[in-house]
């Protein structure tokens, strides 16, 4: 569980978060939504530890981020796990070396074991017989994959996603929703997803937070999107004619 207690963060006197609060919860998908320049990222990384906070309190299990000390700080960072945008991997080294590093660097197992569980998680995201693949010689689908194995490979606690399905096409991009949704429920993990992927919103969204010019807007689950009589969150919601679709089916049923 990852609790937000009235976070503000400000660059050069401009807010760009203000007064956020919301609890991530554990074994569930929680994401986070809104515009370009809504705070979404710098949300993020404030979660991340990457920002501090101008005001306000993270914390993991109870545990106030800014009162952890250096060791403890380095004792989370190893209990999370990041899925970046563009996938982020070693151009030069092949799937399975990609997957192996966060154990090389933060372990002190030997390489038999490394190697073992990384197989473990290539195989949990049906990465089967790439393990000698460069990044250039796989898809952006299986790049996504990779990403997500080298996340989970030291057992995390916490998953952070940042747009996971962004350069993916549609039919890719629910594939890899389920497989984070599904990784989610096996680990039990707290997983946290910033998107801006409505598809995303309607097929994982257990927690959503919606974010509007800094602050939170609304939240709610992906049935409850579809209810919401809230303005700012339908008119950026709307704005997607495959949701409309989608929001008509539903209210059908």
């Amino acid at each position: 569980m990852i609790k937000a207690d009235n976070i503000s963060k400000s660059f050069e006197g401009i807010p760009i978060l203000n007064k956020i609060s919301t609890v991530f919860e554990k074994g569930k998908t929680n994401l986070i939504i809104g515009q370009s320049g809504s705070g979404k990222t710098v949300f993020l990384k404030c979660l991340l530890g990457l920002l501090e906070t101008d005001s306000g309190k993270i914390l993991f299990e109870n545990n106030p981020l800014k009162k952890m000390n250096t060791k403890e700080r380095s004792v989370l960072r190893q209990e999370m796990g990041m899925v970046f945008q563009g996938s982020a991997l070693f151009d030069s080294m092949t799937v399975e070396e990609n997957i192996m590093f966060p154990m090389q660097m933060f372990t002190k197992k030997n390489d038999a074991e490394i190697r073992e569980q990384a197989n473990v998680v290539i195989k949990r995201v049906n990465l089967i017989n790439a393990n000698n693949k460069l990044p250039d010689e796989i898809s952006g689908g299986m790049k996504k994959r990779v990403a997500i194995a080298r996340a989970i490979v030291m057992n995390p606690k916490y998953l952070f996603c940042d747009e996971p399905n962004s350069g993916l096409d549609p039919k890719t991009a629910i594939l890899i929703d389920n497989l984070i949704q599904e990784i989610t429920d096996e680990y039990n993990i707290t997983t946290v997803i910033n998107t801006h992927d409505m598809n995303s919103v309607m097929e994982i969204g257990e927690k959503i937070i919606f974010l509007l010019e800094g602050k939170k807007a609304w939240e709610g689950n992906k049935d409850e999107i579809f209810n919401t009589d809230n303005e700012a969150v339908t008119n950026f919601v709307y704005s997607s004619n495959l949701f409309k679709k989608v929001r008509e089916v539903y209210l059908k049923k």
